[in-house]
């Protein structure tokens, strides 16, 4: 029978990432795709970090590119957070994981020490990382400037939080203000940012969660990152944004990641 506790296992097995380039794939879903994106973040000692980053990108993403040709996933990542508080007790790592059929997981690590060609003690990671928390969410909407290449464009993201009890209107009002406007204000160079999305988280939830809602921004370099100029020229959709600012509760959050490795079906 599959079980939560059955899931964590396989994924933290996995060693579950987060992203580098081309990140369309998983972020361009359709709204009724039934496909569950998995963010997993960990924490990584300083003197484990590049060990970590090796064996995940090194066996565990040959583990992803065979589910992906088989598949069983199409979009595997691995993300490292810039900067942030409290350290030492913070997730500082990020994997991003997208599955057609999230009860079939099991299959995507199916025999990975063979995949990889090494023995699982060359490989494995739950040993020199801590899972700080797990997230499930559905990708819904995406926008890029249309001569994205991602491979040299996709470079950091800015994750932004949202917390609102009304997330499918949250959603429905980005997609129908936000999403047209950027694309528009990316491709006319009136924002250095290079493609954006959204999601809506499906579990956990409750009150110790504040955000119901994650959006996505991102960028070719750290500083456009950080202070992402926009145009005077730009037609900001202030109708839109005060509907969306009108539902959100309190403060949203953000977080900066570079991508470090990226699995993709496209």
């Amino acid at each position: 029978m599959f079980t939560t506790s059955k899931l964590m296992q396989a994924m933290t097995a996995f060693s579950i990432a987060f992203f580098l380039i081309a990140f369309q794939p998983a972020f361009s879903q359709d709204a009724n795709s039934r496909e569950v994106t998995v963010y997993q973040y960990r924490h990584v000692p300083d003197n484990k970090i590049d060990e970590f980053i090796k064996r995940e990108t090194t066996y565990w993403s040959k583990v992803a590119q065979k589910a992906v040709k088989k598949k069983t996933m199409t979009f595997w990542a691995l993300l490292e957070k810039v900067g942030g508080y409290d350290l030492p007790n913070h997730s500082n790592f990020l994997f991003v994981n997208t599955f057609p059929n999230i009860d079939s997981i099991g299959d995507v690590f199916n025999a990975p020490e063979k995949t990889a060609g090494v023995p699982m003690s060359q490989m494995e990671t739950n040993s020199i990382s801590t899972v700080t928390s797990q997230f499930f969410l559905h990708n819904v909407g995406w926008a890029q400037v249309d001569n994205a290449n991602p491979a040299k464009d996709f470079n950091y993201i800015k994750f932004v939080y949202h917390n609102t009890n009304y997330a499918d209107s949250l959603i429905s009002l980005e997609n129908k203000y936000w999403s047209p406007f950027v694309k528009d204000a990316m491709n006319k160079k009136w924002t250095p940012q290079k493609a954006w999305g959204n999601a809506v988280v499906l579990s956990p939830s409750g009150d110790d969660i504040k955000f119901t809602t994650v959006s996505y921004d991102l960028f070719k370099d750290l500083t456009d990152a950080l202070m992402p100029n926009w145009s005077a020229d730009a037609q900001i959709p202030v109708e839109g944004l005060g509907k969306i600012n009108a539902i959100e509760i309190g403060r949203r959050g953000s977080v900066i990641y570079r991508i470090v490795k990226v699995v993709s079906a496209d």
